[in-house]
């Protein structure tokens, strides 16, 4: 059970976190011009266009034919989040009356590729986005929500302005923690342990495992084949001792295996120089690369690890802390859409 935010979806009610009810309202897309393509995956396909009613940039996402209540489910939660700091904000839904096509209109990011934009991230910039990452988190959190797929294809950075955002909500869960039994299908690279050993009954700390994972240098850090690899590779930078804490903080009994997990403990890779230790940074200086224990610091078992929001109050946030966080009393938006 989580330690914060456990109760918010029991006492607001299942008309809070229930989908399957949840009534939308389509929208014509003639309103709206497709320019190019911008991606795609397996369930939906990602275009940039223009409204042509305001001229306005937006992201149209055509999602592929699936079951309605997966629809349900992204727009439900899209719409919960109307006014989250650093959240995509959905504009419009449409729907092509004769293909019946389903979209959602969001507004436009112009994203840096994470590929080219890590490499060049001062000090900084780190804990610039990071905190912004940080405070989106503990917004939806305390709204009872997780994003349960945290890594750099689903947070977008317009480096020009500053600004982050967090995209891709479709399979995500909203609902009561003490029913959590969905299985997690996020990356493996920003998976937590339990989730690799398919432990059902998660809460919001897995969104900050993955959140320490993208701070570990902006790039994959535990980078195992299979789940078994990834775990070992885990344990090693951990140490076995700390390893077994975790599991034992979930009740997890893991196999005896091969591949290291047998023999010899691993002791715990020491604290390196890292950007919560390390001097400040000019403009010009290469990013810090955090070191194995900071990512443990955010990945941690569930009782001893913190949340979003104690991460943000951690003094190495000190510098930006003024620039982002959620306001007291802040109203999520009725309609449950962004205005333009």
């Amino acid at each position: 059970m989580s330690r914060v935010y456990a109760d918010v979806n029991a006492i607001r009610g299942k008309s809070w976190y229930e989908y399957n009810k949840f009534r939308i309202e389509w929208s014509s897309p003639d309103r709206y011009e497709i320019v190019r393509r911008l991606g795609g995956g397996k369930y939906s396909e990602v275009f940039e266009g223009v409204d042509t009613v305001n001229s306005e940039r937006i992201v149209i996402k055509v999602l592929k034919p699936v079951a309605g209540h997966k629809i349900k489910r992204e727009i439900k939660v899209c719409a919960t989040l109307a006014g989250a700091p650093n959240c995509i904000a959905l504009l419009d839904v449409v729907r092509d009356p004769r293909d019946m096509y389903h979209s959602l209109v969001t507004e436009f990011v112009d994203n840096t590729d994470w590929s080219s934009l890590h490499s060049r991230l001062t000090d900084p910039d780190i804990r610039h986005y990071m905190f912004q990452l940080l405070s989106a988190l503990d917004f939806v959190h305390s709204h009872g929500i997780m994003h349960r797929d945290i890594k750099p294809a689903n947070v977008m950075i317009d480096h020009q302005r500053r600004e982050l955002r967090v995209i891709d909500w479709g399979s995500r869960n909203s609902t009561t923690l003490a029913s959590i039994t969905i299985p997690v299908s996020g990356s493996r690279q920003y998976k937590s342990p339990e989730l690799l050993v398919g432990y059902k009954r998660y809460d919001y700390s897995l969104d900050l495992w993955s959140t320490g994972c993208m701070f570990a240098a902006m790039q994959h850090f535990f980078r195992g084949s299979d789940n078994e690899d990834q775990l070992l590779k885990i344990m090693r930078v951990l140490g076995t001792e700390k390893f077994d804490a975790y599991l034992r903080a979930y009740s997890i009994t893991l196999r005896e295996r091969s591949r290291g997990f047998t023999g010899k403990p691993h002791p715990a890779i020491p604290r390196a120089l890292g950007p919560a230790s390390s001097p400040r940074k000019t403009s010009t200086s290469p990013p810090p690369t955090p070191s194995p224990s900071s990512t443990a610091s955010c990945a941690s078992t569930p009782a001893s690890g913190p949340t979003a929001a104690e991460a943000m109050a951690g003094t190495y946030f000190g510098t930006v802390r003024v620039e982002g966080g959620r306001k007291e009393g802040e109203a999520l938006s009725d309609s449950g859409f962004a205005s333009m």
